[in-house]
Formats: structure tokens, C-alpha cells, sequence
């Protein structure tokens, strides 16, 4: 799959919350940091646990299992004990509407 698809709207949103979406089974982690969405892989890229799940601060999302750090805009880990990046996907926003693509 190669398209956007519409996974949530800014509205649902507010700056500095998260939420996991699925598209294609593939479960995304959307974050809003001041103003600007972000889209990278929900899962843990050390542990399986849910970033969702974590704690999103100063552009950097924080998972629940371990404290690893992830930028939300590069996916890069910033810390132990995650040390492979996550998967970044390509956002658009269209009106109220966030899209995201699958490739």
C-alpha cells in the first residue's frame, strides 16, 4: 500500500497527547508536539510493549517497559536499553483530517 489513509483528526489530538491507530495491522503511534503531528511505530523497538502506552515530553516518546527514549521526529533511540530506531511513517494533514502512509 502505497496511499494515505485518514487515521484520526486533529481535533481528537490536543498538543502533547498520543494515541495508537492501525492501518494494514501495522500499529502506529500519532503524537502532537506543539502542533506538528508525528507517526512513528507503536512497538518498542527493544521490548514488546506499547509506546502508547508511555509518556510523550519535550518531542520524545518514553516506553512504559523500560525507559527507552525514542525522537518522535527521526524514530532515533536515545537511550538504552532500545538501541534500533522506529519505524517513521509519512504524515499528511489535509483540513481536520490526519493521513498517514504505508509503504
Amino acid at each position: 500500500m502505497s496511499e494515505y489513509t485518514k487515521v484520526a483528526s486533529l481535533s481528537e489530538l490536543s498538543s502533547g497527547e498520543m494515541k495508537m491507530v492501525t492501518v494494514d495491522e501495522e500499529d502506529i503511534l500519532l503524537a502532537n508536539v506543539d502542533g506538528t503531528i508525528h507517526a512513528v511505530s507503536d512497538l518498542c523497538s527493544h521490548a514488546d510493549a506499547s509506546l502508547s502506552d508511555g509518556y510523550i515530553e519535550e518531542g520524545e516518546v518514553e516506553c512504559p517497559l523500560h525507559g527507552s527514549r525514542f525522537n518522535l521526529a527521526t524514530g532515533e533511540a536515545l537511550n538504552l536499553p532500545a538501541d534500533e530506531p522506529l519505524k517513521v511513517y509519512e504524515i499528511k494533514v489535509e483540513g481536520d483530517d490526519i493521513l498517514v502512509r504505508i509503504t
